[in-house]
């Protein structure tokens, strides 16, 4: 993920409630950054960035569309400033997707089938022994 620029533009009312967390979250992201990557598989090593991104997203989208604690000002200076990802909660919004993970999940390109991941096949569908985990993110299941 790219790294993020800030504007110089003064933040909507509200900023200060939801900074504080939203600092602790990048601080999480820098430490999944810098974490080492030694005896992990290539995509291994980017399954905590994977997870930071998805819960600072999760974060921002909870506190407009659930908690209804922001405003609409403060949540697009949000997406726009990069501190969620506008194309996840849009998928979060729809029937069938309120779990997602992350947009790799359903990018049928990504597969060898053409299908979507393994991680959004329900669990009913699964065997019960069988351990499900997501190639891209690590997921284990966001089906729903």
């Amino acid at each position: 993920m790219p790294k993020v620029r800030r504007s110089k533009k003064k933040p909507p009312e509200g900023w200060e409630m939801i900074e504080p967390t939203l600092e602790e979250i990048d601080q999480k992201m820098r430490e999944a950054e810098s974490e080492s990557h030694e005896g992990k598989r290539r995509v291994e090593s980017l399954w905590p960035v994977f997870k930071v991104h998805h819960q600072k997203s999760r974060y921002v989208y909870e506190l407009y569309y659930k908690r209804k604690a922001i405003s609409k000002e403060l949540y697009e200076f949000c997406l726009k400033e990069g501190y969620a990802d506008a194309n996840l909660i849009a998928k979060w919004k729809k029937p069938g997707y309120e779990n997602l993970c992350c947009l790799r999940c359903i990018q049928t390109r990504d597969t060898n089938f053409g299908t979507n991941c393994i991680c959004r096949v329900p669990k009913t569908k699964l065997d019960e022994d069988r351990v499900v985990q997501c190639v891209h993110c690590g997921c284990k299941g966001c089906s729903g």
